[in-house]
């Protein structure tokens, strides 16, 4: 096994005139090319961007594809760059049933775009519920993953243990309890999810039109059959370590996922660990502080192949 090796990287940035989210140097939107892989009858789409070796990214909740428009930019002169709509957004399949959201399912969707694309291994990359299935991805395919990023998604265990014994956490985590409801997602609409969006009328838009084909009542059932319900308990189960290289992002004003969690992270891990934690930076660190999240993506990337 190998030693684990943990960095934890503080980062205080400070852009001139900087407010919100950094622009890329051009949209890619309509230069992405578009296609679909079968996962057990699921058809899961997916756009793509340059050659090289593979990364996909996985989006969380409200998102699509176009959530990782920065990264994709800045990558994919080096990598072949593969974003995915989950299922139930967008232009993937909508099976019914919280059955069909398990980690299984979201971690075997995964497997099979790298698979469809006929790699023996990726990058795994992902956000919030991506970062959930790219932690399930790491410990169900490790044959599958060279290397595991994730964003303002504390490794599984962490957010079981701040559940169970984090007061703070607790309350914060009301609103999943709401999202497991029964018919929560009758409270939500195309126009209430897209309004985060309003300050760029593109983006609003395209997330306005991705969200109308998406099914909200598959997308809470993410939460219904994955997030912890209460009583709350610490897992107990044998820890399956992953086995490779993660570079972990922490915006330290997410207020869903508090930074508690984070600790302890490198027990889980066999290898080593890279933690940028961000002040200044919510829940969307990703697209928040893009620029700098995508050059430590790049260099981290460069560094890891060099080894």
């Amino acid at each position: 096994m190998t030693r684990i090796h943990v960095i934890v990287l503080a980062v205080t940035l400070s852009f001139g005139g900087y407010a919100g989210a950094q622009s890329p140097t051009g949209d890619l939107f309509d230069r992405v090319e578009h296609g679909f892989a079968d996962s057990d009858g699921v058809q899961i789409h997916y756009a793509t961007l340059g050659s090289g070796p593979l990364v996909v990214l996985i989006h969380g909740f409200p998102d699509f594809w176009y959530l990782w428009r920065h990264q994709m930019e800045a990558l994919s002169s080096e990598y072949q760059v593969v974003a995915i709509d989950q299922r139930g957004y967008n232009q993937s399949d909508k099976p019914g049933g919280v059955a069909q959201y398990t980690g299984v399912k979201l971690a075997a969707d995964v497997a099979a775009v790298v698979h469809h694309f006929g790699r023996d291994d990726a990058t795994i990359v992902g956000h919030d519920w991506g970062g959930f299935v790219a932690w399930q991805v790491a410990m169900t395919y490790p044959e599958l993953t060279k290397h595991l990023i994730v964003f303002n998604l504390p490794h599984p265990r962490g957010l079981r243990r701040e559940l169970a014994t984090n007061q703070q956490q607790k309350l914060n985590s009301a609103y999943a309890r709401r999202f497991q409801q029964e018919d929560a997602h009758l409270a939500l609409s195309p126009e209430m999810l897209a309004q985060r969006h309003a300050a760029d009328p593109t983006v609003h838009a395209r997330y306005l039109e991705a969200y109308r084909r998406s099914d909200f009542e598959a997308m809470l059932n993410y939460y219904k059959a994955n997030y912890p319900s209460p009583p709350y308990l610490e897992d107990t189960n044998p820890v399956t370590q992953v086995q490779v290289p993660v570079l972990q992002f922490h915006g330290l004003d997410d207020t869903a996922l508090l930074d508690d969690m984070l600790n302890d992270s490198w027990k889980w891990i066999a290898r080593d660990l890279t933690l940028v934690t961000i002040p200044d930076a919510g829940h969307w660190a990703v697209t928040e502080r893009a620029t700098f999240v995508t050059d430590m993506m790049r260099n981290w990337l460069t560094v890891q192949v060099s080894q």
